[in-house]
């Protein structure tokens, strides 16, 4: 799944080719949205905010998430689409280019000022203006007993990491994985630590993943094969949307608490 360094570029790119133009052709192949014509409306701002991309016109907002396999990418007007077309679910056109969103996992528009309804449940935006550490902290620390690799997935917690990232930002900090909130030696670092991985990805990439993946490969730190297993998302209130993903840590390094 892309992470939020991935959003952060793509909103980039589709800013460069959207702002400041007014829509030709507006194509929502969704269902619910079918009958939505923005011809005529000019972009004013594409952002994101963790995950989540919006594609801004004066009086809507067009919400979008990638989820697993979801993908934009801009075309000049007349090239030949470099994905197949049937998997197309939203175009944008202007005089100049098509913004073409590929196998979207989500696609939504409401009015302006509703937007922050789709966002306030999230945590801090670790790629946005307002970062604010003090409050993912406050949110990480609400279940103490919850594991830290499950904590950093969940974007109520803080908005943008994935489950590469949270692997990384571990081996970073040398924290196993399934280390419990409370239990974390220096949690303000690792939260820094976290805004920092993210920050790096987003503006000098590509970033060269030192665990992620690279099971029985040796640890870039000590040369211990690297590990991985499951970890299951501990929740206490969420157990219906339990689920377990791959974690990848050294065993040296990061000790199994």
């Amino acid at each position: 799944m892309p992470e939020g360094d991935t959003v952060f570029r793509t909103a980039e790119r589709l800013r460069t080719a959207l702002v400041g133009k007014t829509l030709t052709r507006s194509d929502f192949r969704v269902p619910r949205y079918a009958t939505v014509d923005l011809v005529g409306e000019p972009v004013t701002e594409v952002g994101s905010y963790g995950k989540h991309l919006f594609i801004r016109t004066e009086r809507f907002s067009i919400h979008t998430h990638l989820e697993m396999e979801g993908e934009w990418r801009v075309f000049h007007c007349g090239q030949r689409w470099t994905k197949p077309r049937v998997t197309a679910r939203l175009v944008l056109a202007n005089d100049e280019v098509e913004a073409v969103g590929f196998a979207l996992g989500k696609v939504e528009v409401v009015p302006s000022a509703d937007e922050h309804t789709l966002i306030d449940h999230l945590g801090p935006d670790l790629l946005g203006p307002n970062w604010d550490p003090t409050e993912a902290h406050r949110r990480l620390t609400e279940y103490p007993r919850r594991t830290i690799g499950a904590a950093l997935l969940d974007q109520r917690n803080l908005a943008g990491i994935g489950n590469i990232y949270r692997s990384e930002i571990c081996f970073l900090r040398r924290v196993h994985p399934a280390t419990p909130v409370a239990d974390i030696p220096d949690l303000p670092a690792l939260i820094d630590e976290s805004h920092r991985v993210l920050n790096k990805a987003a503006h000098q990439p590509p970033w060269r993943p030192m665990v992620y993946g690279r099971t029985r490969r040796p640890c870039p730190r000590c040369g211990t094969a690297i590990a991985s297993r499951l970890l299951d998302d501990d929740h206490p209130t969420d157990r219906i949307t339990q689920r377990e993903r791959g974690i990848y840590f050294c065993p040296r390094c990061q000790p199994d608490p």
